[in-house]
Formats: structure tokens, C-alpha cells, sequence
């Protein structure tokens, strides 16, 4: 088109946009000082105005629409890893176009929030907040793994840094004890479809990858249902073998301590992939109390922890074995105490004896009471040695008779509606010393914490809180 045809043409548009009132306005505005130039100078002049008109609206259409091009269009792709896996795609001015929960435990964590339109920083910082709320950033061993992936090399060893440094000082103010992984990559279209077949990140898939380099032989699938820490640890071990993974960690762990058919089980688990012999770290939470196991990562054989601890049912506050399945029980325990003291089971009240594990090591807690002093004594669960001891003399003995602790627990599980089953992480302490003796009765079930205060003389309920376990 000619230059002559492109200014009729935008004449005869401008023409027919607007219409032509020119002699209607001149006429209501009255007489004029200096005359208003007529139509056809309007005309004439217009003329010469109209190329440069339409160039300057050509100009802010393609300068427009080039800045809304750069604002929507995506300069960088950004995972963020742990087991809840989330993509963010990021413009060339750091705000977030699109968040992604890629699987069932990130929408969890992302929950209700609308990270869209963003900065980059404060979606990060949100994300991380939630991820350590919910729990998958407090173990040490635990670790969050942060990738990026961008064609402009510079931006990507900035974004790296900058998003390491961001979550590294938020797991810190947070007192979180996860270590922060980082890595760099390129668009790759093969990662993208093994990515969306298993519901990852392209960046987990990235490290994926780097792990079969290192052994063919394993499976994409079964590993990208691992963690991002079994990843880490796999690579920086040489990826032997394939490991069993959580999951089948911790059944191993309940089929060897018999509580497969208890409802009330909770627990967690730590790879040690990287130790030796490679192993998990399983702790049951059950109503018999804590319990810490030891699983062979490749052949899923416990390797310590108590057998069958429901053997003992009489004395649900307590393990009854030693990790190795001998030991001196919840009996051998009291009696070993008593004897220190030189007292018998008939001369004592409120006595109580708990199991724990400390570094692996069977302990048991044995307290008890002889008239006006308090007996505090730590028991080795294997050899019957007494570890600690101590005496507190109190003005007087709790006057009356005082029930015993599975009265005290009896009581206040018949308050709270529930069977010794259905609970875990139960503890019972004497309070024989307050002004008014007591037991305090703490336990854990279907998601609630529980605290109760047992009058010690009467077993009557002297106070109760509930509160949602955290």
C-alpha cells in the first residue's frame, strides 16, 4: 500500500468513527476573537497530521503489546521439593504466573492460598512457612530440594543463589533442622513427560535422573516415590540398590512389634542411607508408649527395637522387651528399684514404671513413694543396673490411701470415653507433694492431646484439658 492510499484509508476510517459535527459545534460557540479555521482547512491541515497520528498509535500498540508480552510470559521455572512437590512459573520481573501443587500432600499444604501475581520471595516464603507448619521440615535429616530451570544461565545461578540463601534463613528463624538442596537445568522434554507420569517436578525428575547415572538398573517409577533425602542420600552413596522405602520401613517395624491390628498406631521415619549398614529409623507412637526400631533399608529385616510388645497388656505404660528381645521386663525393673531402696512392692505407694529408649539403650523409669519421701530411680532394661537414683524429702506423707497409677489412667480414660487401645504416648506422674496429691494423666487419641489431674485418694476427676495434638 502506497502512502497516498494508507492516509485515505485512515481518513476515510477517522471520518467514519467520529462524525462530522464540526459546523453544528462552531455555531452554538457564537462569535470568535480570532476566527476558527474553516472545514476544508481543517481538512487540509488534518491531512498532514493524520500519517503521524496513526504512527505514533502504531508505536504504542507494538510497545504495549510487547510489555504485556514480557509480563505474562514465562522467564523461569521453579520447584521446590520435599515430598510435597509445587512448581511455580515466574516471569522475567520475579511474579509468580502460575502455582502448581503436583500431588495430594502439596495441596495440602498449599491449601487456600492464591500465590498468583506474587513476588517470587514471598511465594517462596509462604510455601516454606506451610511445608515447616505442617511437619515436613523439622527433622534434621529431612531436606527440601530447590531447582531451577531457565535458558538464561546468569539468571539461573542468581535464582539459585537467592532462593538457597531465602529458605536456608527461613528454616532457620523457623528452627527447622532440613537441609537445603539446589540445582540447575535446561529445558528437557523427555524429564517433562517421565515428570507428569509420576505427578513430580521436572526438577525431582532431574534428580532422578542423576541417581540412575549412577546405577541403571533401578526403576524411575519406584524411585520417584521416594524422598527427596532417599534421593540425596542414594546419589552421595553410589545408588547400590534399591531402597524399601517409608513405607514398607514402618510396616516392618509394626509386623515385628505385633501391632499391625491396632488402630492406634502413629509414626515416623528417617532414612540413614548413608550409614552403615544403611538403615530407617522407625518410631512407633502406640498406647503402650514410644518405641524406636532399626530397619535393614534394602531388606526391610528389623535390625533392633522390642518384639511383640503387647505381651504385657497389664502394664499399658510400659515396653516389656529390650531391643535385642531379651530383658529384664516391667517386673525386673521394679523390683530391681525396690531392691536398691531396700523396700517392698507392700511398703510403697503410687509406683509407676515407664519404658523409653535412650540412644537406642532400653530404660525404665521406676518411682515410687515410702511414707514422706519420694524414690526416683532409671533402670537399664537389659542388664537391671540402676543408672540414676534419686530421694526427695517431702513435710509429710500424702495422708490417706493412695490408688494406684492404673487406677489413676483408668479413671481418666473412662472420662474421656475411650479403651487403652485407642490412645498413645500415654504418661502418669505422682503429684503426692501438691497441696491437693494427684496423679497427672497425659495421653494422645484421634488427634487430640489429653491432660488430666486424678485425685490420688478418691480417683474423682479434678481437671481436664483438651487440645488439638500439633
Amino acid at each position: 500500500m502506497t502512502e497516498q492510499e494508507l492516509e485515505r484509508t485512515l481518513q476515510s476510517a477517522v471520518e467514519h468513527a467520529a462524525p462530522d459535527r464540526l459546523d453544528a459545534i462552531l455555531a452554538r460557540c457564537g462569535a470568535q476573537e480570532h476566527p476558527a479555521p474553516s472545514k476544508s482547512a481543517w481538512k487540509k491541515h488534518g491531512r498532514r497530521v493524520i500519517p503521524w497520528l496513526a504512527a505514533a498509535c502504531l508505536a504504542l500498540l507494538i510497545v504495549g503489546g510487547v510489555t504485556l508480552q514480557q509480563a505474562t510470559a514465562v522467564a523461569s521455572v521453579i520447584s521446590l521439593d520435599v515430598n510435597p512437590s509445587f512448581e511455580l512459573r515466574i516471569s522475567s520481573k520475579e511474579e509468580v504466573l502460575s502455582c502448581t501443587a503436583l500431588n495430594a500432600d502439596a495441596q495440602a499444604v498449599l491449601g487456600d492460598m492464591d500465590l498468583k501475581g506474587t513476588p517470587l520471595d514471598v511465594a517462596v516464603n509462604a510455601i516454606i512457612g506451610s511445608l515447616v507448619q505442617n511437619g515436613y521440615l523439622d527433622s534434621i535429616s529431612s531436606a527440601i530440594l530447590i531447582s531451577v530451570e531457565d535458558s538464561d544461565p546468569q539468571r539461573a545461578s542468581r535464582l539459585q543463589a537467592d532462593l538457597t540463601s531465602q529458605v536456608d534463613t527461613a528454616l532457620q528463624n523457623a528452627s527447622a533442622g532440613a537441609s537445603v538442596l539446589s540445582q540447575i537445568f535446561t529445558q528437557d522434554t523427555g524429564l517433562e513427560t517421565q515428570a507428569q507420569q509420576n505427578n513430580i517436578s521436572v526438577g525431582k525428575a532431574a534428580l532422578i535422573q542423576s541417581v540412575l547415572s549412577l546405577n541403571s538398573t533401578l526403576n524411575f517409577d519406584e524411585l520417584a516415590a521416594l524422598s527427596v533425602e532417599e534421593l540425596q542420600q542414594l546419589q552421595e552413596t553410589g545408588a547400590p540398590g534399591m531402597p524399601i522405602g517409608r513405607s514398607q520401613a514402618a510396616y516392618a517395624a509394626q509386623e515385628y512389634a505385633g501391632v499391625l491390628e491396632v488402630n492406634a498406631i502413629t509414626w515416623e521415619v528417617d532414612p540413614e542411607l548413608d550409614e552403615t549398614p544403611a538403615h530407617y529409623e522407625v518410631d512407633l507412637y502406640t498406647h503402650l508408649g514410644e518405641y524406636e526400631y532399626m530397619v535393614d533399608a534394602y531388606t526391610g529385616a528389623v535390625l533392633s527395637g522390642p518384639a511383640e510388645i503387647l505381651q504385657d497388656a497389664a502394664s499399658p505404660t510400659t515396653p516389656t522387651t529390650s531391643p535385642t528381645g531379651a530383658g529384664i521386663g516391667v517386673d525386673g525393673a521394679k523390683n530391681a528399684a525396690l531392691t536398691a531402696a531396700g523396700l517392698t512392692e507392700s511398703q510403697v505407694t503410687a509406683l509407676t514404671v515407664k519404658g523409653d529408649y535412650d540412644d537406642g539403650r532400653l530404660e525404665y523409669e521406676v518411682s515410687f513413694w515410702y511414707n514422706s519421701t519420694e524414690y526416683e530411680y532409671d533402670i537399664d532394661g537389659t542388664s537391671g543396673a540402676v543408672l540414676k537414683q534419686e530421694q526427695e524429702s517431702h513435710a509429710s506423707a500424702p495422708s490417706g490411701d493412695v490408688i494406684s497409677s492404673e487406677a489413676a489412667r483408668d479413671a481418666a480414660l473412662a472420662h474421656a470415653g475411650l479403651s487403652v487401645s485407642e490412645i498413645h504416648s500415654l504418661e502418669i506422674d505422682a503429684e503426692l507433694d501438691e497441696r491437693v496429691p494427684h496423679y497427672s494423666v497425659e495421653f494422645k487419641s484421634g488427634g487430640m492431646e489429653y491432660e488430666y489431674e486424678i485425685s490420688a485418694s478418691t480417683g474423682d476427676v479434678l481437671s481436664v484439658e483438651r487440645d488439638y495434638d500439633d
